[in-house]
């Protein structure tokens, strides 16, 4: 019968061959964070905005990082930006409302992504929902969701909520989808393009 014997040496992992795009000798620092953002514009992501009650009255913000996280229970997720003026009312807050946009609405996210904007202020069209959230009039899709996890990752901060309401507008056309620094819609492949939808440059998607 086989046996190990405990004083054998212990076989080494080999190295990769020398001479690779990564063989440096070592750990490889990360990448520059303006690389790192280039590089991620070749990503396309639908548009949402998140909003929450805060103290000093309502806030908000547009995020491209919204994921469905899971069906049973529906859970999602967004990151926020550790700086952002949203994430102290974020923090407090047991309930968070995430607005799904569409085409129609590429002035209404550009409007939550920009530094220093009255963001509920007209023509921003609102009202009070469940749990105190700040619901928005003009979005295809609202729900309201009760924040469960918050988790610290590098500069931002992964937020989980469990949608506990959703609402059907219906109205807003195909989803407004962000990529390349611009806004655009979203097409079938093999589908002639509609009309376009003017770019606007945005230094960032995530309140800061």
């Amino acid at each position: 019968m086989p046996t190990t014997d405990p004083q054998a040496p212990v076989p080494q992992a080999r190295r990769p061959k020398a001479g690779g795009p990564h063989d440096a000798g070592g750990p490889q620092a990360p990448v520059d964070g303006v690389v790192f953002r280039e590089a991620l514009r070749h990503h396309g992501g639908g548009v949402a905005v998140v909003t929450v009650a805060g103290e000093d009255g309502p806030r908000g913000f547009t995020v491209t990082s919204l994921t469905a996280a899971s069906l049973h229970p529906p859970l999602l997720s967004f990151y926020v930006n550790h700086d952002s003026r949203s994430w102290p009312a974020l923090k407090a807050a047991d309930h968070v409302g995430v607005h799904l946009l569409g085409a129609a609405h590429r002035d209404l996210a550009a409007l939550f992504a920009r530094r220093g904007a009255d963001r509920f202020a007209p023509p921003t069209r609102w009202r009070v929902g469940v749990g105190g959230v700040p619901l928005l009039a003009d979005a295809t899709i609202r729900m309201v969701c009760a924040r469960r996890e918050v988790v610290p990752v590098g500069d931002h901060f992964l937020v989980v909520a469990e949608v506990v309401d959703v609402e059907r507008n219906g109205a807003g056309g195909d989803p407004l989808l962000y990529a390349h620094g611009e806004f655009g819609r979203w097409v079938p492949i093999g589908e002639a393009p509609g009309a376009p939808i003017d770019a606007l440059e945005l230094a960032d998607t995530v309140d800061r």
